[in-house]
């Protein structure tokens, strides 16, 4: 992990982006942190918690609505590790009224994993979805035995769908033989200490409860909240932004050399954050628009994007009635922001994005450059002095029995020499010129060899045994 410092202008910066929302009208209070580990950088609530009430507090619960669904995914894996599921089991081995509708053509049993991949192929339901919590399992049975439509082929494509989410709850239900919003709290909100989070509002003080809103005109009408039932594994969960800095460390945690204990392994934390389905870009979805030129995907109960400069970012957004939330961290340096907002769909997504963006823009971060073994420059060099006055037993040396194979070694010299025709000779030089933020790998290098006039652009790919020898050799002229 990268330590990253930040400076009081950039706080400043940041700052202003946490009090937007509520200045321009989108939500009547948000809290909002930005966290580096355990170094809190700035924290802060903005408006009211509730309609004439104070602002928000570190401890304050808001309902995080999908962030919900991290839970869900942990809780599943912490039963598969346990050996009482296996990802690839069908899910009708769990809810064997699973049906599909008349008007499907698609009629192919997705897995447990699929489902947990965003890629059964149910199609995304976020508004009926969100009206569902509070059914009982018998009558989330009951809907699915009168057939369910599907879209695609289980695998296929990413499909945002809650219902497959909600069925993933039965499964934890089935194999835990306990219902899903005890096991979660019995097993991964006890054990973390999160003790700010549960599934029912009377759980909390009055005074410590985020009122959640939806815009009306002028007004804000506040909605009450719904029961707990089958859907609370979409979107059910209670939470602060205490408690979500508390997670997205011990996931982030996983991620490093040190990874945190805890009630599951850093390998099950890993896995969930590695890209398992991938996603066309959809603004509600990813980021900002500014963003669209990211990787974009599903992982398991996490969403992954990866940016050229930047690198890998892992999050997840919730909205539910009167709630908007989102999580989000920074792989390489470990930077994280929690952003809660009582009003419906407000774009928490969108404030906690600009946060993090912002702070990496302004303190200039960049990927750090692979650092090349010193086998790499050695083999570039060796192959330098072949390019520039080719010799077999050198060749025999340093490459692998494929290069000859592939273009066998008198046709590369010809090409080659041709190619030093072309830029009429080579200038000599006792260092490589290396071609700086073009390799992808320690064992990848590209260097430039200036001609009187022309350049060639020079490759080479290591193998991956021992002994290390080049499996790639590419020359080619560029302009200078």
């Amino acid at each position: 992990m990268t330590e990253v410092q930040i400076s009081q202008e950039v706080l400043n910066g940041i700052d202003e982006l946490m009090n937007k929302p509520v200045l321009d009208g989108k939500c009547p209070g948000l809290y909002a942190t930005i966290f580096n580990g355990e170094n809190i950088l700035l924290e802060k609530g903005v408006g009211q918690y509730a309609i004439g009430k104070a602002e928000p507090s570190s401890n304050t619960t808001f309902r995080v609505a999908s962030i919900t669904k991290s839970f869900t995914i942990t809780a599943l894996l912490i039963l598969r590790d346990r050996g009482k599921l296996d990802l690839n089991q069908p899910i009708t081995d769990f809810v064997k009224e699973y049906q599909f509708s008349e008007i499907s053509t698609i009629k192919e049993i997705p897995t447990v994993g699929q489902m947990a991949a965003m890629s059964s192929g149910l199609p995304t339901d976020d508004p009926w979805a969100d009206r569902q919590e509070s059914i009982s399992g018998a009558k989330l049975r009951e809907i699915v035995s009168h057939g369910v439509h599907t879209v695609t082929r289980p695998g296929a494509i990413f499909q945002y769908s809650n219902l497959g989410f909600a069925l993933l709850g039965q499964v934890i239900e089935k194999a835990s033989g306990v219902d899903f919003r005890e096991f979660v709290t019995k097993e991964i909100l006890k054990p973390l200490g999160m003790n700010d989070s549960g599934f029912d509002s009377e759980l909390f003080a009055k005074e410590s409860l985020a009122i959640g809103y939806r815009k009306s005109g002028k007004n804000w009408v506040e909605l009450p909240f719904s029961k707990s039932g089958a859907f609370s594994c979409i979107g059910g969960l209670f939470s602060s932004a205490r408690d979500l800095r508390t997670w997205a460390r011990w996931f982030h945690s996983s991620l490093t050399t040190n990874p945190q204990g805890g009630p599951l392994s850093a390998a099950s934390r890993l896995s969930m954050q590695q890209m398992t389905t991938a996603a066309p870009f959809n603004s509600n979805l990813a980021t900002v628009s500014s963003n669209a030129h990211r990787a974009f995907g599903y992982g398991l109960g996490l969403f992954v994007e990866f940016d050229p400069k930047y690198g890998q970012f892992v999050s997840h957004s919730g909205g539910y009635p009167g709630f908007s939330s989102h999580m989000r961290w920074h792989v390489p340096s470990g930077l994280s922001v929690v952003v809660l907002e009582n009003s419906t769909y407000s774009g928490a997504w969108a404030t906690a994005t600009g946060i993090l963006d912002y702070a990496l823009e302004k303190i200039g971060y960049e990927l750090p450059r692979e650092e090349k073994w010193p086998q790499t420059h050695e083999l570039a060099k060796k192959a330098d002095t072949l390019i520039r006055q080719w010799n077999a037993n050198l060749a025999q040396e340093i490459f692998e029995e494929n290069v000859d194979l592939d273009v066998p070694f008198a046709e590369r010299q010809t090409i080659i020499n041709s190619l030093i025709e072309e830029v009429g000779g080579l200038i000599a030089s006792d260092s490589l010129n290396e071609a700086k933020d073009a390799s992808d790998s320690p064992l990848h290098f590209l260097w430039d060899i200036s001609g009187k006039s022309g350049v060639l652009r020079c490759e080479i790919r290591l193998s991956p045994i021992t002994p290390i020898r080049v499996q790639t050799l590419n020359v080619k002229k560029v302009e200078k």
